[in-house]
């Protein structure tokens, strides 16, 4: 019988640790935009008189009334041939406060083709293509925009953002620490950072970002998942599990840090705590917790700790008659089996039948529940029915073998050994074979 496959917490950190942080910076780009309808003189083009005039006019509109905006500035660039940049930028503005981000777009180009120090329409002209997830476009405009001397925070942040989502980590780190220079209590830039160092198992620094983190928010659980993961890509398990505890204490913890807390339990055979924390998790989250529960289960029965398995599945109520039961009646199953229960073992296997009548695995289980109990008409009819499923074919011609071959059927048991190895071919079955053939020319020679 094979031990079932321990999926714990080694597996769990690498899984998790993943890019969790290169979620999207919580800012209001058309605040930003709306914020530049200022002009610094000095450093930018100018409008012509006229435009100017009608620029006072739209100005104090372009945040509240963008598209009665829109129709203004339209009808005085349709008069002209050709805009100044200014004017283009704030129609670009406007155009973008309307919801129309092509023409806003033309616009901020031909003003930056014309003007090319025009700082702020590069900007605009960046976050027009970090707004649409155009983050290779969105590169070069902000990296033109801190050419040209900008120093603002947010700039550099989405820069960072922007070369992150592009795969370049080295630059885009660079970019959120001029970010938090400016701006140290950004949290946007400081998960921006945090995700970086954990792509780069920077764990260390990791670990100093993600306790200012938590410190900052402490309600955010993904900054405790983020650091248990870190903690558990150190093999620190027990500082792992503290936290956890911590998290699930304060009731901060979702069932991704739970199902963590449960696994780290189950890892160092704390039984009772691990089937409590499955078990919050199956109230929660009834798949997630029920698989999770059920998996415990299976582990310490095939490890021989029935005591701690029956109170692991006592946490279960009485099966239904879906689908969802059939996994926790075959480990109830395996459970009586165990124990050499045959009569509730059988009990639970034939509730499971009735759910699933083709299911391979319940009719060998059965099978070898009514064998141990030396029934064997119904053992070998159970696997009979076995032996035309699929999936448990191999299992149950080795079944029938044994049984033809106690009955000294030796004929019938090499057909079904035959069977088995034209499934897989291992070395133990090819020599049962050669040993049943020897009995069945034995047999032939004495009773012709």
């Amino acid at each position: 019988m094979k031990t079932p496959k321990i999926l714990l917490v080694v597996s769990l950190a690498a899984a998790l640790l993943g890019p969790a942080f290169a979620s999207e910076p919580k800012l209001d780009p058309k605040r930003i935009i709306n914020e530049s309808n200022s002009f610094l003189k000095e450093r930018e083009p100018e409008m012509t008189e006229e435009e100017y005039a009608l620029y006072q006019k739209v100005v104090t509109m372009l945040s509240s009334n963008p598209s009665f905006a829109v129709k203004l500035l339209e009808a005085m660039s349709s008069d002209k041939e050709v805009p100044s940049p200014a004017f283009q930028f704030i129609l670009g503005n406007a155009y973008y406060a309307a919801g129309e981000n092509d023409k806003a777009e033309a616009n901020y180009r031909s003003s930056v083709k014309r003007f090319p120090t025009f700082l702020r329409a590069w900007v605009n002209l960046g976050i027009l293509y970090y707004s649409s997830a155009r983050y290779a476009e969105a590169v070069p405009c902000f990296s033109r925009a801190v050419g040209l001397g900008d120093r603002d925070s947010t700039t550099f942040g989405l820069l960072g953002y922007s070369l992150q989502k592009e795969g370049d980590l080295v630059s885009a780190e660079m970019a959120y620490m001029q970010a938090l220079s400016g701006d140290p209590s950004n949290v946007d830039w400081k998960e921006g950072l945090l995700g970086i160092c954990i792509d780069g198992k920077q764990f260390t620094r990791a670990e100093s970002l993600v306790k200012n983190l938590i410190k900052e928010r402490p309600s955010d659980a993904r900054y405790w998942l983020a650091y248990a993961n870190i903690l558990l890509a150190e093999n620190r398990k027990v500082e792992a599990t503290v936290l956890l505890e911590t998290a699930s204490g304060t009731g901060v913890a979702t069932t991704e840090e739970l199902t963590i807390l449960g696994d780290l339990y189950a890892e160092q055979n704390l039984v009772p705590e691990a089937a409590e924390i499955y078990h919050r998790v199956l109230v929660a989250s009834p798949e997630m917790g029920g698989q999770k529960l059920l998996h415990y289960a299976q582990v310490l029965v095939y490890a021989g700790r029935l005591q701690d398995a029956e109170h692991v599945l006592d946490r279960f109520g009485t099966p239904g008659s879906d689908a969802a039961s059939v996994a926790l009646l075959q480990t109830r199953a395996d459970l009586y089996t165990a124990e050499r229960k045959w009569p509730e073992a059988r009990r639970e296997l034939e509730l499971l039948l009735k759910i699933d009548p083709m299911n391979g695995k319940a009719l060998v289980s059965l099978g070898r529940a009514y064998d141990s109990d030396d029934d064997v008409p119904r053992a070998t009819l159970a696997f009979e029915e076995a032996y035309h499923v699929a999936s448990s074919t191999y299992v149950a011609s080795l079944e029938l073998a044994n049984i033809e071959l106690k009955n000294r059927h030796y004929a019938k048991s090499v057909e079904y050994l035959e069977k088995a190895l034209s499934i897989e071919k291992t070395d133990a079955v090819e020599d049962f074979l050669v040993r049943v053939k020897s009995l069945v020319v034995k047999d032939g020679q004495t009773n012709p």
